[in-house]
Protein backbone atom coordinates (compact mmCIF):
# COMPACT_ATOMS: atom_id res chain seq x y z
CA UNK A 1 0.00 0.00 0.00
CA UNK A 2 1.03 3.37 -0.90
CA UNK A 3 -0.72 6.91 0.52
CA UNK A 4 0.77 9.57 2.73
CA UNK A 5 0.53 10.63 6.38
CA UNK A 6 1.31 14.17 6.93
CA UNK A 7 -0.41 15.50 3.87
CA UNK A 8 -1.30 19.55 4.11
CA UNK A 9 -4.60 18.73 3.40
CA UNK A 10 -6.76 21.99 4.97
CA UNK A 11 -10.10 22.43 5.39
CA UNK A 12 -10.02 26.15 4.57
CA UNK A 13 -7.08 28.86 3.61
CA UNK A 14 -7.04 31.40 5.89
CA UNK A 15 -10.61 31.01 6.39
CA UNK A 16 -12.78 32.82 9.56
CA UNK A 17 -16.24 31.11 9.20
CA UNK A 18 -19.27 32.10 11.55
CA UNK A 19 -20.08 28.62 12.98
CA UNK A 20 -19.01 27.85 16.51
CA UNK A 21 -18.81 24.28 17.89
CA UNK A 22 -22.19 23.02 18.76
CA UNK A 23 -23.60 19.64 20.42
CA UNK A 24 -26.82 19.15 18.47
CA UNK A 25 -26.91 17.33 14.77
CA UNK A 26 -27.68 19.69 11.67
CA UNK A 27 -30.84 20.33 11.04
CA UNK A 28 -30.34 18.99 7.59
CA UNK A 29 -29.43 15.74 8.75
CA UNK A 30 -33.01 15.10 10.02
CA UNK A 31 -34.06 14.92 6.53
CA UNK A 32 -32.98 12.89 3.57
CA UNK A 33 -30.26 15.09 1.44
CA UNK A 34 -31.10 15.64 -2.29
CA UNK A 35 -28.06 14.32 -3.84
CA UNK A 36 -29.14 15.38 -7.52
CA UNK A 37 -26.41 17.39 -8.03
CA UNK A 38 -22.66 17.89 -5.69
CA UNK A 39 -19.63 19.83 -6.06
CA UNK A 40 -16.63 17.16 -5.37
CA UNK A 41 -14.39 17.61 -2.54
CA UNK A 42 -10.92 19.20 -4.20
CA UNK A 43 -7.83 19.93 -1.89
CA UNK A 44 -6.98 23.15 -2.02
CA UNK A 45 -9.99 24.09 -3.59
CA UNK A 46 -13.24 23.99 -2.21
CA UNK A 47 -12.46 25.55 1.03
CA UNK A 48 -15.45 27.78 2.77
CA UNK A 49 -15.02 30.78 0.35
CA UNK A 50 -14.94 28.69 -3.05
CA UNK A 51 -18.84 27.76 -1.27
CA UNK A 52 -20.02 30.55 -0.32
CA UNK A 53 -19.48 31.52 -3.76
CA UNK A 54 -21.27 28.41 -5.11
CA UNK A 55 -24.13 28.66 -2.91
CA UNK A 56 -24.83 31.76 -3.99
CA UNK A 57 -25.13 30.31 -7.51
CA UNK A 58 -27.32 27.36 -6.43
CA UNK A 59 -29.66 27.01 -3.63
CA UNK A 60 -29.57 23.39 -3.63
CA UNK A 61 -26.32 22.05 -5.22
CA UNK A 62 -24.55 19.39 -2.08
CA UNK A 63 -21.21 21.08 -1.33
CA UNK A 64 -18.25 18.98 -0.05
CA UNK A 65 -15.34 20.45 1.81
CA UNK A 66 -11.62 19.58 0.87
CA UNK A 67 -10.70 15.73 2.19
CA UNK A 68 -9.39 16.44 6.08
CA UNK A 69 -6.79 13.92 7.34
CA UNK A 70 -8.68 12.68 11.01
CA UNK A 71 -4.95 13.17 12.15
CA UNK A 72 -4.97 17.28 11.10
CA UNK A 73 -8.50 17.23 12.53
CA UNK A 74 -7.26 15.95 16.19
CA UNK A 75 -3.91 17.27 16.58
CA UNK A 76 -4.47 20.76 14.94
CA UNK A 77 -6.70 23.52 14.87
CA UNK A 78 -10.06 21.72 14.91
CA UNK A 79 -12.23 25.40 14.84
CA UNK A 80 -9.58 25.90 11.67
CA UNK A 81 -10.29 23.11 9.94
CA UNK A 82 -14.46 22.62 10.49
CA UNK A 83 -15.81 26.27 10.64
CA UNK A 84 -18.01 27.47 7.77
CA UNK A 85 -20.48 30.03 6.56
CA UNK A 86 -24.23 28.91 7.96
CA UNK A 87 -25.33 29.51 4.10
CA UNK A 88 -23.30 26.65 2.52
CA UNK A 89 -26.24 24.02 3.66
CA UNK A 90 -26.42 21.59 2.86
CA UNK A 91 -22.55 20.79 3.36
CA UNK A 92 -20.94 17.53 3.79
CA UNK A 93 -17.14 17.01 5.45
CA UNK A 94 -15.17 14.69 3.86
CA UNK A 95 -12.65 12.49 6.01
CA UNK A 96 -9.16 11.22 5.12
CA UNK A 97 -8.02 8.12 7.62
CA UNK A 98 -8.70 4.10 8.44
CA UNK A 99 -8.57 4.21 12.14
CA UNK A 100 -12.12 3.84 13.41
CA UNK A 101 -11.86 5.12 16.61
CA UNK A 102 -9.91 8.19 15.20
CA UNK A 103 -12.72 8.95 12.80
CA UNK A 104 -15.41 8.16 14.87
CA UNK A 105 -13.97 10.61 16.79
CA UNK A 106 -14.02 13.30 13.84
CA UNK A 107 -17.66 12.07 13.02
CA UNK A 108 -18.67 13.73 16.15
CA UNK A 109 -17.35 16.36 15.98
CA UNK A 110 -18.82 16.92 11.98
CA UNK A 111 -22.22 16.31 13.71
CA UNK A 112 -21.15 19.06 16.87
CA UNK A 113 -20.32 21.57 13.95
CA UNK A 114 -23.63 21.00 12.34
CA UNK A 115 -21.98 19.29 9.21
CA UNK A 116 -25.08 17.76 7.40
CA UNK A 117 -23.31 14.46 6.21
CA UNK A 118 -19.82 12.87 6.70
CA UNK A 119 -18.05 11.19 4.13
CA UNK A 120 -15.07 8.89 3.88
CA UNK A 121 -12.38 9.12 0.99
CA UNK A 122 -11.68 6.00 -0.17
CA UNK A 123 -10.34 7.22 -3.69
CA UNK A 124 -7.81 9.78 -3.37
CA UNK A 125 -5.10 8.12 -5.25
CA UNK A 126 -2.17 10.64 -3.76
CA UNK A 127 1.17 9.35 -3.04
CA UNK A 128 0.42 12.33 0.16
CA UNK A 129 -2.18 9.91 1.52
CA UNK A 130 -0.99 6.36 0.28
CA UNK A 131 1.65 6.19 3.12
CA UNK A 132 -1.02 6.62 5.62
CA UNK A 133 -3.42 3.34 4.46
CA UNK A 134 -6.64 5.49 3.38
CA UNK A 135 -7.89 7.06 0.36
CA UNK A 136 -8.11 4.54 -2.81
CA UNK A 137 -6.08 2.10 -1.25
CA UNK A 138 -8.80 1.48 1.11
CA UNK A 139 -10.80 -0.37 -1.46
CA UNK A 140 -8.50 -3.28 -1.25
CA UNK A 141 -9.88 -3.28 2.32
CA UNK A 142 -13.48 -3.26 2.42
CA UNK A 143 -13.47 -5.15 5.74
CA UNK A 144 -12.20 -2.10 7.00
CA UNK A 145 -13.84 0.35 5.92
CA UNK A 146 -17.41 -1.05 7.36
CA UNK A 147 -15.55 -1.46 10.47
CA UNK A 148 -14.61 2.36 10.01
CA UNK A 149 -18.09 3.31 8.57
CA UNK A 150 -19.65 1.59 11.62
CA UNK A 151 -17.73 3.10 13.91
CA UNK A 152 -18.68 6.87 12.37
CA UNK A 153 -22.57 5.66 12.30
CA UNK A 154 -22.74 4.90 16.44
CA UNK A 155 -20.07 8.53 16.72
CA UNK A 156 -23.40 10.81 15.03
CA UNK A 157 -26.74 10.66 13.43
CA UNK A 158 -25.51 12.09 10.50
CA UNK A 159 -25.74 10.38 6.65
CA UNK A 160 -22.09 8.63 7.14
CA UNK A 161 -21.65 7.70 3.08
CA UNK A 162 -18.51 6.57 0.74
CA UNK A 163 -16.12 8.12 -2.40
CA UNK A 164 -14.42 5.26 -4.05
CA UNK A 165 -13.24 4.36 -7.52
CA UNK A 166 -14.36 2.10 -9.19
CA UNK A 167 -11.08 0.03 -8.83
CA UNK A 168 -7.48 0.60 -8.08
CA UNK A 169 -4.69 -0.97 -10.10
CA UNK A 170 -5.41 -5.13 -10.94
CA UNK A 171 -8.60 -4.88 -8.78
CA UNK A 172 -10.54 -3.12 -11.26
CA UNK A 173 -13.53 -5.62 -11.96
CA UNK A 174 -16.54 -4.69 -11.72
CA UNK A 175 -17.04 -7.65 -9.13
CA UNK A 176 -14.94 -6.60 -6.83
CA UNK A 177 -16.65 -2.92 -6.81
CA UNK A 178 -19.62 -4.69 -6.10
CA UNK A 179 -18.19 -6.58 -3.37
CA UNK A 180 -16.99 -3.57 -2.03
CA UNK A 181 -20.05 -1.91 -1.75
CA UNK A 182 -21.92 -4.65 -0.90
CA UNK A 183 -19.52 -5.22 2.37
CA UNK A 184 -20.21 -1.71 3.31
CA UNK A 185 -23.73 -1.96 2.66
CA UNK A 186 -24.71 -4.48 5.13
CA UNK A 187 -23.76 -2.54 8.10
CA UNK A 188 -25.99 0.26 6.72
CA UNK A 189 -24.33 2.33 4.53
CA UNK A 190 -26.95 3.38 2.09
CA UNK A 191 -24.88 6.15 -0.51
CA UNK A 192 -22.03 5.32 -2.72
CA UNK A 193 -20.34 8.61 -4.69
CA UNK A 194 -18.50 6.58 -7.34
CA UNK A 195 -15.62 7.92 -9.25
CA UNK A 196 -15.90 5.99 -12.70
CA UNK A 197 -12.30 5.92 -13.07
CA UNK A 198 -9.53 3.24 -11.62
CA UNK A 199 -6.83 4.46 -9.80
CA UNK A 200 -3.32 3.35 -10.56
CA UNK A 201 -1.58 3.76 -7.29
CA UNK A 202 1.80 2.63 -9.08
CA UNK A 203 3.02 4.58 -11.97
CA UNK A 204 0.42 7.26 -12.45
CA UNK A 205 0.20 11.10 -10.89
CA UNK A 206 -2.63 12.15 -9.30
CA UNK A 207 -3.29 14.66 -11.79
CA UNK A 208 -2.60 11.61 -14.55
CA UNK A 209 -5.14 9.09 -12.37
CA UNK A 210 -8.12 12.49 -13.23
CA UNK A 211 -7.89 11.97 -16.77
CA UNK A 212 -5.85 8.98 -18.03
CA UNK A 213 -7.49 5.86 -16.70
CA UNK A 214 -10.63 5.07 -19.22
CA UNK A 215 -14.32 6.57 -17.82
CA UNK A 216 -16.40 3.34 -17.45
CA UNK A 217 -19.90 4.89 -16.69
CA UNK A 218 -21.42 1.85 -17.65
CA UNK A 219 -20.73 -0.24 -14.24
CA UNK A 220 -21.78 2.51 -12.40
CA UNK A 221 -24.97 2.13 -14.21
CA UNK A 222 -24.95 -1.41 -12.99
CA UNK A 223 -24.40 -0.72 -9.42
CA UNK A 224 -27.27 0.87 -9.38
CA UNK A 225 -29.05 -1.75 -11.23
CA UNK A 226 -28.31 -3.96 -8.87
CA UNK A 227 -28.36 -2.39 -5.37
CA UNK A 228 -31.57 -0.14 -6.46
CA UNK A 229 -32.13 0.54 -2.59
CA UNK A 230 -29.02 2.25 -2.60
CA UNK A 231 -28.11 5.72 -3.63
CA UNK A 232 -25.60 6.15 -6.14
CA UNK A 233 -23.75 8.97 -7.17
CA UNK A 234 -21.82 9.03 -10.31
CA UNK A 235 -18.60 11.60 -10.49
CA UNK A 236 -15.63 12.03 -13.01
CA UNK A 237 -15.09 13.05 -16.58
CA UNK A 238 -18.95 15.25 -16.33
CA UNK A 239 -18.54 19.10 -17.53
CA UNK A 240 -21.92 19.95 -18.78
CA UNK A 241 -25.74 19.97 -17.57
CA UNK A 242 -26.84 18.02 -20.73
CA UNK A 243 -24.38 15.18 -19.47
CA UNK A 244 -25.22 15.35 -15.89
CA UNK A 245 -29.14 15.34 -17.04
CA UNK A 246 -28.08 12.12 -19.09
CA UNK A 247 -26.77 10.72 -15.88
CA UNK A 248 -29.57 11.04 -14.08
CA UNK A 249 -31.36 8.99 -16.34
CA UNK A 250 -29.14 5.92 -14.55
CA UNK A 251 -27.77 6.84 -11.36
CA UNK A 252 -29.43 9.17 -8.50
CA UNK A 253 -26.81 11.77 -8.67
CA UNK A 254 -24.15 13.52 -10.30
CA UNK A 255 -21.38 14.96 -8.90
CA UNK A 256 -18.61 17.57 -10.98
CA UNK A 257 -15.67 19.11 -9.52
CA UNK A 258 -12.90 20.97 -12.14
CA UNK A 259 -16.00 21.84 -14.15
CA UNK A 260 -17.60 24.00 -11.31
CA UNK A 261 -14.81 25.06 -10.17
CA UNK A 262 -13.00 26.18 -13.79
CA UNK A 263 -17.24 27.46 -15.03
CA UNK A 264 -18.76 28.31 -12.11
CA UNK A 265 -21.49 30.02 -13.47
CA UNK A 266 -22.76 27.72 -15.23
CA UNK A 267 -23.86 26.06 -11.68
CA UNK A 268 -26.26 29.01 -11.80
CA UNK A 269 -28.97 26.98 -14.18
CA UNK A 270 -28.85 23.75 -11.32
CA UNK A 271 -31.65 24.94 -9.25
CA UNK A 272 -33.59 25.23 -12.52
CA UNK A 273 -32.76 21.91 -14.44
CA UNK A 274 -32.17 19.82 -12.24
CA UNK A 275 -34.37 20.28 -9.09
CA UNK A 276 -37.55 22.16 -11.02
CA UNK A 277 -37.15 25.46 -8.86
CA UNK A 278 -39.07 28.15 -10.57
CA UNK A 279 -36.19 30.76 -10.05
CA UNK A 280 -34.37 32.57 -12.63
CA UNK A 281 -30.60 32.21 -13.26
CA UNK A 282 -28.72 35.51 -11.53
CA UNK A 283 -26.63 37.59 -13.59
CA UNK A 284 -23.01 37.83 -13.10
CA UNK A 285 -22.78 40.97 -11.57
CA UNK A 286 -25.67 40.32 -9.37
CA UNK A 287 -23.01 37.41 -7.82
CA UNK A 288 -20.31 40.17 -7.34
CA UNK A 289 -22.34 42.37 -5.36
CA UNK A 290 -23.93 39.66 -2.68
CA UNK A 291 -20.36 38.72 -3.06
CA UNK A 292 -18.97 41.93 -1.86
CA UNK A 293 -20.17 42.18 1.88
CA UNK A 294 -19.23 38.47 2.53
CA UNK A 295 -15.56 39.64 0.81
CA UNK A 296 -15.22 42.92 3.52
CA UNK A 297 -16.14 40.57 6.15
CA UNK A 298 -13.74 38.03 5.92
CA UNK A 299 -10.73 40.66 5.74
CA UNK A 300 -11.99 41.96 8.89
CA UNK A 301 -11.10 38.40 10.44
CA UNK A 302 -7.85 38.22 8.55
CA UNK A 303 -8.73 37.00 5.42
CA UNK A 304 -6.49 37.87 2.48
CA UNK A 305 -8.48 39.23 -0.83
CA UNK A 306 -6.59 36.74 -2.78
CA UNK A 307 -8.10 34.18 -0.84
CA UNK A 308 -11.63 34.50 -1.57
CA UNK A 309 -11.09 36.28 -5.44
CA UNK A 310 -9.34 33.08 -6.50
CA UNK A 311 -12.19 31.26 -6.83
CA UNK A 312 -14.12 33.40 -8.76
CA UNK A 313 -11.64 33.50 -11.70
CA UNK A 314 -13.65 31.57 -14.38
CA UNK A 315 -17.02 33.37 -13.57
CA UNK A 316 -16.89 35.19 -16.89
CA UNK A 317 -15.55 32.38 -18.72
CA UNK A 318 -16.46 32.93 -22.43
CA UNK A 319 -17.65 36.39 -21.68
CA UNK A 320 -16.06 39.19 -23.72
CA UNK A 321 -13.43 40.88 -21.03
CA UNK A 322 -13.02 37.41 -19.15
CA UNK A 323 -9.26 37.37 -20.03
CA UNK A 324 -9.20 41.12 -18.38
CA UNK A 325 -10.70 39.81 -15.48
CA UNK A 326 -8.67 37.06 -14.32
CA UNK A 327 -5.33 39.13 -15.12
CA UNK A 328 -6.40 42.11 -12.72
CA UNK A 329 -7.56 39.33 -10.31
CA UNK A 330 -4.14 37.08 -10.29
CA UNK A 331 -2.28 39.76 -10.50
CA UNK A 332 -3.24 42.17 -7.80
CA UNK A 333 -5.00 40.05 -5.18
CA UNK A 334 -2.09 38.27 -4.32
CA UNK A 335 -0.68 41.80 -3.84
CA UNK A 336 0.31 42.57 0.06
CA UNK A 337 -2.47 44.99 1.08
CA UNK A 338 -4.74 44.29 -2.01
CA UNK A 339 -8.14 45.89 -1.37
CA UNK A 340 -11.16 45.70 -2.92
CA UNK A 341 -10.46 48.12 -5.30
CA UNK A 342 -8.57 45.73 -7.27
CA UNK A 343 -11.81 43.55 -7.26
CA UNK A 344 -13.96 46.78 -8.78
CA UNK A 345 -11.10 47.06 -11.20
CA UNK A 346 -11.88 43.77 -12.82
CA UNK A 347 -15.60 44.21 -12.98
CA UNK A 348 -14.92 47.77 -14.45
CA UNK A 349 -12.72 46.21 -17.50
CA UNK A 350 -15.23 43.41 -17.88
CA UNK A 351 -18.34 45.94 -17.95
CA UNK A 352 -16.36 48.30 -20.27
CA UNK A 353 -15.40 44.95 -22.74
CA UNK A 354 -19.39 44.51 -22.69
CA UNK A 355 -20.35 47.55 -23.29
CA UNK A 356 -18.26 47.99 -26.79
CA UNK A 357 -19.31 44.62 -27.62
CA UNK A 358 -23.41 45.41 -27.57
CA UNK A 359 -21.87 49.10 -29.66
Amino acid sequence: MHCAKNAKLDACDGAEGTYSSKTDDSPMSKSVLDRRFCIAPMIDWSDTHARFFWRLLSANALLYTEMITTGALLRGDTERFLRFDPSEHPVALQLGGSNPADLARCAKLAAQWQYDEVNLNCGCPSDRVQNGAFGACLMAQPALVADCIKAMQDACSLPVTVKHRIGIDDLDSYDHMARFVETIAAIGCTTFIAHARKAWLKGLSPKENRDLPPLRYAEVYRLKQEFPELTIVINGGIHTLDECEEHLRHVDGVMLGRAAYHDPYLLGDVDHRLFGAATSKPNRSEIIERLIPYIEREMQRGATLHHITRHVLGLYQREPGARSFRRILSEGAPRKGATLEVLHRAIAAVEARNLVAEI
